[in-house]
């Protein structure tokens, strides 16, 4: 496959000129200059537009106009839905079935004092059952998960089916976990501070918290619904975040990071068929993700997920990506390592579907032999392989948006279905058409499934399954999904 490496940045700070060009194809003077400006700067409207409003500004009333008017055009070039889709019933995220007990010893809770000191004398293969209520956390730092459970008998902290028991926490940090092999399922977490920017985690995984698993919980209202880290020279490794809808309810008015899943130097993790929705940040640099995995980590993957930046929260300014690989970079401290030459290593996201970001679905910054296959990303900016540390293996995607090699990045693209900038400047999105409503997130095919040859998917081949869990047949239809009637519930 041809390695691609381009030195131009996605921040067209001094291209100036290049901009000035650009302007003249967003007010009417296209030219063949204007269309060069496009590949020379190399972001999409969507990116450049907020750009030029904010350079206009402050100039005079004639400036700021032009730049108002660039911008409202180049939204309307690249922007997607302008109201809230409905989503379609789809076995996305937590789910309401009844899930049978785990075997172990039953210790059922009914208060949140209880819950407390049965997690505090916790034993490995204790399951630990909330009764259906709510249980109301203030005036005390976390919950502590730091006794020790193993492998073949974790300690399981449930409810017996979701949405009967919540957790209301009104503190920084909710659970702290710091033993290994610690399960939490089937629960309703919500951020209930009164400043909603005091909820930082629901879950802080650290140190020796090896093996955490959460599933088919539901979680809103905190800056980073999941933080994970090393601590005491120890990192987290080889846990489980499956079938979990990860929410907010409003922006978020903090400097901190905006992350729903912040996984930093753990290695060998799955972040499985979550929702992910709505992180809005309005505070410090205004950038948020919905999940990334930085930190030196290796060996994680990211899969099946729904990542929608934007949802029922919209119109907001700021920069929104979906899932990276090295998301903004990691302090040297921080670092599993303690050097960050590369912030992940051979690490996978495939079969996601990432929809209605303000920028990049997936961003690889300093991401070594990274494999990007077989996602559909529907209104965002595209794929983004950035630095000379970054190497991607890139196959198989739908991608409304370009798809793109920055300061030296080496990408591997193969097989996909991507647009060219030139197009997203005269507001032409093919891979749109693909789909029933693109843009409404019915995602069944318009037409025939577009398909990938034998060959073309031999190299690096398809997930086994696509985001339903159906499997893949010999030659793969492109994207994420096979056939969107499979992720509907019956």
């Amino acid at each position: 496959m041809p390695r691609t490496r381009t030195r131009s940045s996605r921040k067209p700070s001094g291209k100036l000129l290049p901009l000035a060009l650009l302007s003249l194809l967003c007010v009417g003077g296209g030219t063949a200059a204007a269309f060069y400006a496009v590949n020379e700067v190399g972001m999409a409207p969507r990116q450049v537009g907020p750009y030029v409003a904010r350079r206009a500004s402050g100039h005079n009333s004639m400036v700021e106009g032009l730049g108002r008017k660039v911008a409202s055009t180049l939204a309307g070039m690249d922007g997607g839905a302008a109201a809230s889709p409905a989503l379609p019933a789809w076995k996305a995220g937590a789910q309401s079935a009844a899930a049978p007990a785990p075997a172990g010893n039953p210790v059922p809770v009914a208060t949140a004092g209880a819950l407390v000191q049965a997690m505090a004398n916790a034993r490995a293969g204790d399951v630990i059952t909330l009764q259906p209520g709510t249980y109301s956390f203030r005036g005390v730092p976390f919950v502590a998960a730091s006794a020790a459970g193993s492998k073949e008998r974790p300690i399981t902290v449930r409810a017996e089916r979701s949405g009967t028991a919540i957790i209301d926490f009104s503190i920084n940090e909710g659970f702290l976990v710091s033993g290994p092999h610690w399960t939490f399922e089937n629960l309703t977490i919500r951020g209930a501070c009164t400043d909603p920017g005091s909820c930082e985690h629901a879950f802080h995984v650290a140190g020796r918290a090896s093996g955490f698993v959460s599933r088919n919980n539901t979680i809103t209202d905190f800056d980073s619904h999941f933080k994970i880290n090393a601590q005491g020279g120890n990192a987290p490794d080889d846990g489980l975040i499956e079938g979990n809808t990860l929410s907010n309810t409003a922006v978020r008015q903090t400097s901190q990071p905006v992350t729903p899943i912040d996984l930093v130097a753990g290695s060998r993790w799955a972040i499985r068929g979550n929702l992910i929705t709505d992180f809005i940040k309005m505070g410090g640099d205004g950038i948020s993700y919905g999940a990334y995995a930085k930190g030196a980590g290796s060996g994680n993957l990211f899969e099946r997920n729904v990542v929608l930046c934007e949802h029922k929260l919209r119109g907001y300014s700021g920069q929104r990506v979906g899932l990276s690989l090295g998301g903004g970079g990691t302090g040297v401290p921080y670092c599993r390592d303690q050097r960050c030459i590369t912030e992940q290593d051979g690490s996978t996201i495939r079969a996601n579907l990432i929809a209605s970001c303000s920028d990049e679905g997936i961003y690889l910054n300093r991401a070594a032999t990274s494999k990007i296959l077989h996602n559909t990303l529907i209104d965002t900016a595209g794929i983004m392989v950035r630095y000379p540390e970054s190497s991607a293996q890139v196959d198989g995607n739908i991608i409304d948006g370009r798809l793109r090699a920055d300061r030296g990045g080496i990408l591997h693209a193969g097989d996909n279905l991507d647009t060219s900038l030139n197009r997203l400047f005269v507001g032409s999105h093919p891979q749109r058409a693909l789909f029933r409503d693109a843009l409404g997130l019915d995602l069944a095919w318009a037409g025939a499934a577009p398909r990938r040859s034998s060959a073309a998917a031999a190299p690096t081949g398809a997930p086994a399954t696509d985001l339903c869990g159906a499997a893949r047949p010999a030659q793969p239809a492109y994207g994420a999904v096979e056939d969107f009637a499979i992720c509907l519930k019956r």
